[in-house]
């Protein structure tokens, strides 16, 4: 018996960039700096043991979230990345990443764990 596909199921792939349609994310705007409500949390899971400190709940564009991962991680020293709207900073810099966002005016700011 043959099972009937539904549009569901379809990958459609194209080279027009104006095809692309786009994401809640990339079209949200970044609520101000006062009322965003960041979580700074220490974690090693997944990571083969090396710690990272992740700052999650930022709400806003991806450009904005990018550019304040680059902050952090210029005024760190250290490496990480912005992966799904979290910052990622390697190593345990979570008093030193909560002090930088609360300078930066993001009054919400709490630590986690």
């Amino acid at each position: 018996m043959k099972k009937n596909i539904g549009f569901e199921s379809l990958i459609m792939y194209s080279t027009n960039p104006d095809a692309v349609p786009q994401t809640e994310a990339a079209t949200e705007e970044t609520i101000e700096k006062k009322a965003q409500k960041l979580l700074v949390r220490y974690e090693t899971k997944h990571r083969a043991g090396k710690p990272v400190t992740m700052v999650e709940g930022f709400r806003g564009t991806v450009v904005d979230c990018e550019a304040l991962g680059k902050l952090l991680k210029t005024k760190c020293g250290c490496g990480g990345s912005v992966k799904d709207q979290q910052i990622l900073i390697q190593g345990d810099m979570r008093q030193k990443v909560l002090d930088l966002l609360v300078k930066e005016g993001y009054t919400l700011a709490k630590r986690g764990n």
